[in-house]
């Protein structure tokens, strides 16, 4: 058993760098395109598309609408609807820490099993047991620590009617790639969001989404040489000092 679990996380790290190869000859490749299931871990259903309604030639139906006079926003799973990302957000933080301790502790005994004779002829120096123990300790702790930040993010991406709440909710999501040259821009989205929050445009703001999970980055060149390396980032990371 022991032999088959290394066999197959030697295996698993023979695939990785292979990938890690392929990915820098080549550069970073895109995804497949599939149900975006993979975001949030929830069960997913597919519905099945109906068939085309039948027309005739002067009939006020339209082949392939869902509805004649029925509301076009999103609310069954598998429905597409826009969200627009609009994030602006400034952050400044400030602190400062000063820690200072100080302790000293004496101790002494007046008999020491009939010993203490022996025991000052045994030390050049003499022995007093009104001092036999003493300690100092002392400790100093300074910090200071300061955040400022700015985060502006405008973008907007389609999403996936993935669940239905039993209140009614409807959890989301979406992933758009994009790529330029030999890098890979990835946006992710998900959440839960109300139907009457959803416009008449079939849109919703990312402000209206609860449980928000978004996403910007990228993957490529410019990415990996930005990045820290592996054995830098474990070193801080666990470092204790």
């Amino acid at each position: 058993m022991r032999h088959s679990i290394l066999a197959l996380a030697l295996a698993s790290l023979t695939l990785g760098a292979c990938s890690t190869v392929v990915e820098t000859v080549q550069g970073p490749q895109l995804a497949p395109i599939g149900y975006p299931a993979q975001l949030v871990p929830v069960t997913q259903a597919y519905t099945t598309v109906p068939e085309p309604r039948s027309a005739s030639a002067n009939s006020l139906w339209r082949t392939g609408a869902r509805a004649f006079f029925g509301d076009q926003r999103a609310r069954q799973i598998g429905d597409i609807l826009t969200v627009n990302i609009d994030i602006d957000d400034q952050a400044q933080t400030s602190n400062t820490t000063s820690r200072s301790r100080s302790n000293d502790i004496t101790g002494g005994i007046s008999n020491f099993f009939g010993l203490e004779n022996s025991l000052g002829r045994a030390f050049p120096g003499g022995f007093d047991p009104q001092n036999l123990v003493g300690v100092e300790g002392q400790s100093n702790a300074n910090g200071t620590g300061s955040v400022s930040r700015s985060e502006k993010v405008s973008l907007t991406i389609a999403a996936v009617v993935t669940d239905i709440l039993s209140n009614g909710n409807l959890v989301i999501q979406g992933r758009q790639e994009v790529r330029t040259n030999r890098e890979v821009r990835e946006l992710t989205v998900a959440g839960i969001v109300r139907p009457e929050d959803i416009s008449s445009a079939n849109t919703i703001a990312h402000t209206q989404i609860a449980e928000a999970r978004i996403s910007y980055g990228g993957r490529g060149d410019i990415s990996r040489v930005q990045s820290t390396p592996a054995a830098q980032s474990l070193v801080e990371r666990f470092s204790p000092f």
